[in-house]
């Protein structure tokens, strides 16, 4: 399966920049669902974060999905990769 990747930037309430990637199945073309997926990843985080908007959350690319990234998209509807300041 082809996915759509989501290049996010956000900031937290303690200054720190947050990045993430959202990835979707790649016929996922509707801003506002990828932003809702982004929105229930952060909620998960104990720390509160800034809102997310087009500014920074925007598709970025297509790539293969791996098979851990498969399991969490049919599990949850997305999948989230973790780069800098998510914990």
């Amino acid at each position: 399966m082809k996915v759509a990747v989501w290049d996010t930037y956000v900031k937290r309430d303690d200054g720190k920049i947050m990045h993430f990637d959202v990835l979707v199945p790649s016929d996922v073309k509707e801003e506002n669902f990828v932003f809702g997926f982004a929105k229930q990843y952060l909620q998960k985080k104990p720390f509160k974060t800034n809102q997310i908007s087009s500014n920074e959350c925007k598709f970025c690319h297509i790539e293969q999905a791996t098979q851990e990234m498969l399991i969490n998209i049919k599990a949850n509807g997305y999948s989230i990769i973790e780069m800098e300041n998510c914990n």
